[in-house]
């Protein structure tokens, strides 16, 4: 980070860039803010997609044999737009829970996703559900 002016600039740098310095790599410092958002906005497609669904499920099941495909798909469409409700650390939390790492390129990033992150998120939304029931 840095600071100008009194304001607070966040960014993430690459490992090649902190080894050998400025100009060693293509992609340099980037603002923290903007990778941030392409992260969430690629976790909140994942959520929509039938095959992370079917990934999902497979890998809650073997945790717990009572959840299904259907429980699943539930609690990650509800997740989506209940996003924008959670407070920031919360939202932090489910962050570090489901990315394993972030690869910034020169023609954009990759989020690796934690399946077992994932499932266990969906667990812990199936069980608060069944609470507030």
């Amino acid at each position: 980070h840095t600071r100008k002016g009194g304001r607070l600039y966040r960014y993430y740098v690459s490992q090649t860039v902190l080894k050998h310095g400025a100009g060693s790599c293509p992609v340099g410092r980037v603002p923290a803010g903007e990778i941030e958002a392409a992260v969430i906005d690629q976790l909140r497609a994942v959520f929509r997609q039938p095959e992370i669904v079917v990934g999902t499920w497979k890998a809650a099941r073997e945790k717990d044999v009572g959840i299904n495909e259907v429980e699943t798909h539930a609690a990650l469409i509800r997740l989506d737009p209940l996003w924008d409700e959670l407070f920031p650390a919360e939202q932090a939390r489910i962050v570090a829970l489901l990315v394993a790492r972030v690869d910034i390129g020169t023609v954009g990033l990759n989020v690796r996703i934690r399946m077992d992150g994932l499932a266990g998120l969906v667990r812990e939304m199936n069980t608060n559900m069944g609470a507030a029931a």
